[in-house]
C-alpha cells in the first residue's frame, strides 16, 4: 500500500497536475492508495466551504484509512525526531514524524511533496515512491 501525504492529496483534490498528483490518481485506480487518519485531518482542516468539505470527506473515506497513532508509533516517532535532531535536522511538523514512522513500522511506501520526509528516507530507510516526471502541456 502507498500512503499519500496531504502534500499530494491537496494538489490532487484541487486539480493541480504534477507528477505526484498524476501518480496518486493512478494508484487510486489500481486500489493501491491509502491514507492515515492524521492525513485526513490535515487535508480537511484546510477546506473552506462546507460543500467542498463534505465532498472531499466523502471521497477520502472511500479509500483504505489507517489509524496512525499507536503507543509503538508514538514512542518510535519521538525516538526518530530525537535522532534527527542529534544529526542537526529539525522536522518542522510533528505530524510528519508520526506519518513517516507509521509507514516505516507498518511497511508502507510514502508518496509525498514535503522535504521533511527526505530525512526519514535518507537516515532511516523510509520507502518513498518517486513518480516519474511527466510532460505538462
Amino acid at each position: 500500500m502507498v500512503i499519500a501525504d496531504s502534500s499530494v492529496w491537496i494538489d490532487a483534490l484541487w486539480g493541480t497536475i504534477n507528477p505526484h498528483s498524476v501518480c496518486l490518481k493512478s494508484l487510486i485506480v489500481r486500489k493501491q492508495a491509502g491514507l492515515t487518519s492524521l492525513i485526513i485531518c490535515e487535508v480537511l482542516q484546510g477546506v473552506r466551504s462546507e460543500k467542498q468539505f463534505r465532498g472531499f470527506q466523502r471521497d477520502l473515506l472511500q479509500l483504505p484509512i489507517f489509524e496512525t497513532i499507536s503507543t509503538e508509533v508514538a514512542v518510535a516517532s519521538a525516538q526518530n525526531f530525537r535522532a534527527l535532531r542529534d544529526r542537526g535536522i529539525t522536522i518542522r511538523k510533528p505530524v510528519d514524524c508520526l506519518i513517516a514512522t507509521f509507514c516505516m513500522v507498518e511497511g508502507h511506501e510514502l508518496l509525498h511533496r514535503d522535504r521533511d520526509f527526505d530525512a526519514f528516507e535518507i537516515h532511516f530507510g523510509l520507502k518513498v515512491l518517486h513518480p516519474p516526471a511527466i510532460a505538462l502541456h
